[in-house]
C-alpha cells in the first residue's frame, strides 16, 4: 500500500529528530545545524497536510518556534532574542488555547495555577544567583509559559478528551524542557541535560501538534 502524505510527513519529522540527537550525543555541529530548524519545519509540513484550513496562529507559533531553534544556536550572542522568540511562540498557544475553554471561576484558576507557580519558584530560586542582567526576560518568560500550562491544564479539566490531553503534556513537557535549559545554562550544565532538553522539547511539539490537527479537524 502506498505511504500517505501525513506518514511521510511523519517519518521526515522522525528522522529529523534522530538526526538532531544523533548530532547532539556526537557533538556534529553540522548536522545539528541543519537538522535543529527542521523540526519545527517538518511539523508545519505535518500539519498542513493533516488539516484543509490550517489555525494561523498556531503556524505562527512554530514560526516563531522555529527562529527561537535556530537563534539558541548561538547562545552566547543571541540568547535573549532566541528566548523572546518563544515568548512570542507562547504567547501564540496561550491565545490557541484560550479559544478551547469557557468561563471558568477565579478560584479554579487559583487552584490550578499552584503546581506551576511552585515549579517556576523552585527553579527561579536554584538559578537566581547566575541570572545576572537576564533575571526580567528569565522571570517574564516563566510567567508567560506558566500560563500556558495552567491553561491547557484547565482545559482539559474542563473537557477530558485525548486531544486536550494531549495539549496540556505537550505544554508541561514544554515547561520541563525549557526548566532544563535554565539549569543547564544557568546552574550547572552536563551533557545529560543538553539531550534531555531536545528529547523534552522535541515531545512538547509533537504531542501539541497531534493536539491541533484534532482540534482543526473539528473547528
Amino acid at each position: 500500500m502506498k505511504p500517505t502524505k501525513t506518514t511521510l510527513a511523519s517519518l521526515l519529522f522522525l528522522v529529523v529528530c534522530i538526526a538532531d540527537i544523533y548530532a547532539i550525543l556526537n557533538g556534529n555541529r553540522d548536522i545539528e545545524m541543519i537538522a535543529k530548524p527542521l523540526i519545527t519545519t517538518s511539523l508545519v509540513v505535518l500539519y498542513l497536510l493533516s488539516v484543509k484550513k490550517p489555525n494561523f496562529w498556531y503556524v505562527s507559533a512554530l514560526f516563531f518556534c522555529f527562529w527561537g531553534d535556530v537563534l539558541l544556536m548561538f547562545p552566547e550572542k543571541f540568547f535573549v532574542l532566541g528566548l523572546a522568540s518563544f515568548l512570542f511562540a507562547h504567547i501564540l498557544y496561550i491565545v490557541i488555547s484560550r479559544k478551547f475553554l469557557q468561563e471558568v471561576p477565579v478560584a479554579k484558576i487559583v487552584t490550578h495555577s499552584i503546581p506551576f507557580l511552585l515549579i517556576l519558584a523552585a527553579l527561579l530560586y536554584t538559578i537566581y544567583p547566575n541570572l545576572g542582567d537576564l533575571l526580567i526576560p528569565v522571570v517574564i518568560y516563566g510567567i508567560v509559559i506558566s500560563v500556558f500550562g495552567v491553561v491547557t491544564l484547565l482545559v482539559y479539566a474542563q473537557e477530558k478528551t485525548t486531544e486536550n490531553l494531549w495539549l496540556f503534556l505537550g505544554a508541561f513537557t514544554f515547561i520541563v524542557s525549557d526548566s532544563i535549559l535554565a539549569l543547564n545554562k544557568f546552574y550547572e550544565a552536563s551533557e545529560i541535560l543538553g539531550i534531555s532538553i531536545m528529547i523534552t522539547y522535541i515531545l512538547a511539539q509533537y504531542l501539541i501538534c497531534r493536539a491541533m490537527i484534532i482540534k482543526t479537524k473539528s473547528a
